[in-house]
């Protein structure tokens, strides 16, 4: 039996593995739990899973959680903040974190989840972005796997299998488009509900305008160079918009290994939590002859600068990635709040990176100043352009 925490079971990527445990018969103990401010959710999730802890964001949230688990009997100790997230984290007997909260809040605690000896299954790719390199190191030390939940990293993960990375050519990091890749619509007029309207998947707000402007593909890219110590010249971005061919690796004798299913996150949440096993999957099987056609596509970089961004950052280096990662954060915060015009998201991101001054350290703490220097900064730069 594994033992399990989500932090972020609130979110897509937390039920949907909540839905999978549930399935399987005592082969997954579900020892912690945290959301944001869900606690509805949450409260659910208790009386199903009867974790040992959770945590919530803030201290009335928790206080006010404590009083119905304790008029209910039930045993579940809460806990708040970002101490609460490190304590869901480092539970003893948990074998593996699954971190799928949105945001660098979601650093710490991974970290703190890696020095306490467990496995981790990441979808929070902000962590990833804004110090990947110490993540990956740390594991490393920790002796820890830290294994991919995106669907694209988890079919780079697959092809790779056992092969010699010296014997990558390229990685071909599959992206569905979104819902304007083929669009003339002016940017500026897009609306939320517009960028909303992702064609393919179903997925938490902020991810979702991340992909309408691509920049969570070049986040996605950062994430593949650090995940699978590929430099970033070698990952390159197709969009195919039936999202079947969930990402491809070319070998150097000219192989191309790729991974593909219909596009449905129970398979790599799955595959992540269950690995090395392969358990069965209840999603629909992938029939070629009903998708009859595969269609794929060079990104234009011109038209969502967010990629030519995030590429630029990524050969930078340093603090570049969390400034870029953390900007990008803020800037799409205000759009979801009908601040800020869809085409600004890319210019906030690019005024904000332009002032920063590049740290390339080994020390953490580095990369969380530079993270909330990004965050006031960011805030000034939208207020002088609006």
């Amino acid at each position: 039996m594994k033992n399990i925490s989500i932090l972020g079971s609130s979110g897509s990527i937390g039920t949907q593995a909540l839905d999978f445990i549930a399935k399987t018969k005592n082969e997954f103990k579900v020892c912690g739990l945290s959301v944001n401010s869900n606690t509805d959710i949450l409260k659910k999730q208790i009386i199903k899973f009867k974790p040992l802890m959770v945590s919530v964001f803030s201290k009335d949230d928790a206080e006010n959680l404590q009083k119905w688990c304790n008029n209910k009997k039930i045993k579940t100790k809460v806990f708040f903040g970002k101490e609460g997230l490190n304590k869901i984290a480092t539970i003893k007997n948990v074998n593996m974190v699954l971190s799928s909260v949105v945001g660098s809040i979601g650093l710490e605690p991974l970290l703190a989840a890696i020095d306490s000896g467990k496995d981790v299954a990441i979808a929070n790719k902000e962590a990833l972005v804004m110090a990947g390199n110490l993540i990956m190191k740390r594991a490393k030390e920790k002796g820890v796997s830290v294994l991919p939940v995106d669907s694209e990293h988890s079919a780079i993960f697959q092809c790779i299998g056992k092969e010699n990375k010296k014997s990558i050519k390229r990685i071909l990091l599959t992206a569905s488009g979104g819902p304007f890749y083929k669009s003339n619509k002016n940017f500026a007029d897009i609306t939320v509900e517009d960028a909303l309207a992702h064609p393919t998947w179903k997925m938490g707000k902020k991810i979702t305008i991340d992909s309408a402007t691509l920049m969570n593909k070049g986040l996605e890219a950062i994430e593949a160079s650090v995940l699978f110590d590929i430099p970033i010249d070698k990952i390159d971005i197709l969009i195919h918009p039936q999202s079947v061919v969930h990402s491809m690796v070319e070998f150097n004798d000219g192989c191309v290994m790729a991974q593909l299913s219909n596009p449905d996150m129970t398979l790599p949440i799955q595959y992540a939590l269950s690995y090395p096993e392969r358990k069965n999957c209840y999603i629909k099987r992938l029939d070629l002859t009903e998708v009859a056609k595969l269609e794929f596509f060079k990104p234009d970089f011109k038209k969502f600068k967010c990629l030519q961004i995030a590429y630029k950052c990524a050969k930078t280096g340093g603090t570049m990635t969390a400034v870029m990662s953390a900007a990008n954060e803020i800037a799409v915060k205000f759009f979801l709040e009908g601040k800020i015009k869809f085409n600004m998201i890319p210019l906030i991101v690019e005024n904000v990176i332009k002032k920063h001054k590049v740290i390339k350290s080994n020390n953490i703490s580095k990369y969380i100043e530079a993270d909330l220097w990004t965050r006031q900064t960011a805030y000034s730069v939208i207020k002088k352009l609006i």
